[in-house]
């Protein structure tokens, strides 16, 4: 339904590219007001631009939301500009480093965790105490998980882990807002066409094109849809979770991957 976001407020974190970037077009064009968070001001303002061009009522805010001060001030700016937030997508993560369990630094632990887990319950923190005290009281949470966060990734162990992570956050927070007419979810994708899963994949075969190409060719093989994800097939589990249609849904951990975890489930 073209305008089932009509007159709603959406942050969407990460929203300069990949799913983020997607689901920006797809709830402006359901009639939101999308407020798009990411580090990037290039990108960001690029994104913008394109979705008012599209006749949608968009504003970017440079955020880094592992940043708790600028995480309650992105919250600040969206009640002050709009008055309110209905929905919040908690989609930016990032894929700092691939290697064996064991060869990761204290460091690498402490970015994959601040980068990919903290910025999640940051943004969760002061999206739940805005959508508690405005009227109407509530609002819908999206937080962007992975399959690889269902039972572990080889040389992905942190962000397996931090991804895992997400999925409890989700669950506990659902249990615990319903009363307050919010609704917790979690998007668990799969492999998507973005630009995060091509440097995953060029970082694991050392940037080899050629190799690139074969093993997105040997990936899409293992996926019973027989393909990478669109993006915008992400976007639309996203939208349906911040919907009407799906009021009776909280805690659930909704996996969007072409069937490739589903003889495990």
């Amino acid at each position: 339904m073209a305008d089932e976001l009509s007159g709603k407020i959406v942050l969407i974190t990460g929203g300069s590219a990949g799913i983020g970037r997607a689901a920006a077009r797809l709830f402006s064009d359901a009639g939101a007001s999308v407020v798009l968070a990411a580090r990037g001001v290039e990108r960001g303002l690029q994104a913008e631009r394109e979705l008012r061009a599209a006749g949608g009522d968009v504003l970017f805010l440079q955020t880094d939301v592992s940043q708790p001060e600028q995480v309650q001030s992105l919250i600040a700016q969206i009640v002050e500009r709009f008055g309110r937030l209905d929905c919040a997508f908690n989609n930016a993560a990032v894929l700092s480093k691939l290697a064996r369990t064991g060869d990761f630094s204290e460091v690498d632990f402490d970015t994959e965790v601040s980068f990919n887990l903290k910025s999640v319950w940051l943004c969760m923190k002061y999206e739940l105490e805005q959508m508690q005290k405005q009227e109407p009281r509530g609002g819908a949470i999206v937080n962007t998980s992975s399959v690889n966060g269902l039972g572990g990734a080889r040389y992905a162990a942190l962000y397996s882990m931090s991804k895992a992570g997400i999925l409890a956050l989700t669950k506990s927070a659902a249990q615990e807002y319903a009363v307050d007419n919010i609704r917790v979810n979690a998007l668990v994708a799969g492999g998507f066409d973005t630009e995060m899963l091509q440097n995953a994949i060029s970082q694991a075969v050392g940037g080899d094109q050629v190799k690139v190409e074969e093993t997105i060719k040997g990936y899409a093989a293992r996926i019973p849809a027989g393909r990478i994800g669109k993006p915008e097939e992400a976007a639309q589990a996203a939208l349906w979770l911040c919907g009407d249609a799906s009021s009776y849904v909280t805690g659930q951990s909704l996996i969007v991957d072409g069937g490739l975890t589903s003889w495990a489930r």
